[in-house]
């Protein structure tokens, strides 16, 4: 498996690997996309993607998309991350989180923030983050609707 940045022949099939994220209600699926296209358009600043590639076999797997967080000191938002189901749990999402962090310890990245679900739905999304060693810097009650706060992730690189 690589991983590598996004190019644009992935944008088709990285937009079919979204859509089959079950997590990920339809609102969610366009956003992500529309990350996407912004991440391949030129001159893009704010948006950069990783994406797991296993060739001409297994084609992407998952990715990860994230960002400098506007008006801070080397602070980066990880907005979108995620794996085909048929690959959960072979490592795929650890090496793109790995990758990132890499990546942004390049350019001086001092603070990754991540914004997740409370939802049961959301707990291994939980328990992956917490395995990759981002804690729980805050919760906000009833944010996304009554009974499903976010929580907001960070980890010191």
């Amino acid at each position: 498996m690589e991983i590598r940045t996004l190019e644009r022949k992935d944008r088709e099939p990285l937009a079919a690997l979204i859509r089959r994220i079950e997590t990920f209600s339809q609102e969610e699926q366009d956003c992500a996309i529309e990350l996407v296209d912004t991440a391949l358009t030129a001159g893009n600043r704010d948006y950069s993607i990783l994406v797991a590639d296993r060739g001409p076999e297994g084609g992407l797997v998952g990715y990860v998309c994230y960002g400098p967080t506007p008006m801070t000191e080397h602070t980066h938002d990880l907005y979108w991350i995620a794996s085909a189901p048929e690959v959960r749990g072979q490592g795929v999402g650890a090496a793109l989180v790995s990758a990132m962090e890499g990546d942004l310890r390049r350019r001086r990245g001092r603070l990754v923030r991540v914004e997740t679900s409370a939802t049961e739905a959301y707990g291994p999304t939980r328990g992956f983050y917490a395995s990759m060693k981002y804690g729980e810097e805050a919760r906000l009650r009833d944010f996304y609707k009554v009974g499903d706060d976010l929580i907001i992730l960070t980890k010191r690189l």
